[in-house]
């Protein structure tokens, strides 16, 4: 397994290992000793979505306190372009995203820590996208960011004919937040 940093401190993108030949392939995608041992929290729960549509976007969405999630992300089927913006406000990285491309092709893993917005966008069709949470759903607790905001300045591969939700249409810009203390507090952190 190769774990690679990115530009935001634990925010890591996994290669696990793939064990290929004739029949297909095998990949071990979770261990938890082996993430563990890595500094993994643990996982609550286990999620799974469909996306029909190449050009499906869901997200920003987070969690506020007091339940927060971690994610440990993969395409099983598809292909996605996968962004996580850091919304911790004391943080130097605060505003700033990753983005990678996750597909059943390139096998790779996404951890996205507590204090981050999430979001991805289909870049096939019929998109199978799988994700472990440190923290289980809370409807109280869903929150989410306007996935093109401009100040977060995301190179999104795809920009007309998108399948977004109105749920997600209509998220705050992260700047209306920071600006609002009322709503400010909705970008708290701690457990």
């Amino acid at each position: 397994m190769n774990v690679i940093e990115t530009d935001i401190p634990g925010v890591l993108i996994i290669e696990p290992d793939v064990f290929s030949d004739e029949r297909g392939y095998f990949k071990e995608t979770y261990n938890r000793d082996r993430y563990a041992a890595l500094g993994f929290p643990d996982f609550t729960q286990d999620n799974l979505s469909l996306s029909k549509p190449m050009g499906t976007l869901r997200g920003l969405h987070y969690q506020a306190a007091p339940h927060t999630q971690g994610k440990l992300i993969q395409v099983l089927s598809g292909e996605v372009f996968d962004v996580a913006v850091d919304i911790r406000r004391d943080s130097p990285t605060f505003g700033k995203h990753v983005s990678v491309v996750l597909s059943a092709e390139n096998h790779r893993q996404f951890y996205i820590p507590e204090g981050f917005a999430h979001g991805f966008l289909t870049t096939k069709p019929d998109t199978v996208f799988s994700y472990k949470c440190t923290d289980v759903y809370s409807k109280e607790c869903d929150r989410g960011i306007f996935w093109d905001d401009p100040n977060l300045g995301i190179d999104w591969p795809i920009r007309e004919g998108l399948t977004v939700s109105e749920k997600d249409r209509n998220h705050p810009a992260l700047s209306s937040l920071e600006s609002d203390p009322a709503r400010w507090e909705e970008l708290l952190f701690t457990k």
